[in-house]
């Protein structure tokens, strides 16, 4: 088992990696669409924007961790957050699917704008629904146990704690 002062370092790592990521793919963005056609543009931020506001998510809630982390469960506000946060990713998800179909142009720009839009499925898998997030020489052992995202069990231990809330 970690100390608390390991685990707060491990989050504080895995938050800061979180918000570069959002800001390293909304730089690739800029800088790749003005060689798309608009719409593909449109596709491309279709399948980002839920990217973008899963890894913020995900960021956010490493960094607020960082405060309760072996001390105490989730704060009731943030429980609340991320539980509505769960509900509305897929809503978010769901028209990028349709927009990355029907708005691609090539199939080269299809390939890409999927991939995007399925690298945020993958994202709000890992952190809402069943942890994917492993080692790779023990990923497909680890992936077997279909273990709870560290954030879902965050928020429920804060439902057990505030008596079912």
């Amino acid at each position: 088992m970690l100390t608390r002062d390991a685990r707060r370092a491990t989050y504080l790592r895995l938050g800061t990696g979180e918000w570069a990521a959002t800001v390293a793919f909304t730089l690739a963005y800029l800088m790749l669409r003005d060689t798309l056609a608009p719409g593909d543009q449109i596709a491309l931020a279709a399948a980002l924007v839920p990217l973008l506001l899963i890894l913020m998510q995900a960021g956010s809630y490493w960094l607020l961790a960082r405060r309760w982390v072996g001390v105490r469960v989730m704060p009731p506000g943030v429980a609340g957050m991320y539980r509505a946060f769960r509900l509305a990713n897929p809503i978010v998800l769901a028209p990028g699917l349709g927009v990355v179909i029907w708005g691609a142009s090539t199939i080269g720009a299809t390939v890409l704008i999927a991939g995007v839009w399925l690298f945020a499925v993958v994202e709000y898998l890992n952190y809402y629904v069943i942890r994917l997030a492993y080692p790779v020489a023990q990923w497909a052992s680890l992936v077997r146990q279909r273990r709870t995202p560290q954030l879902m069990k965050d928020v429920r231990a804060r439902g057990t704690a505030a008596g079912g809330c």
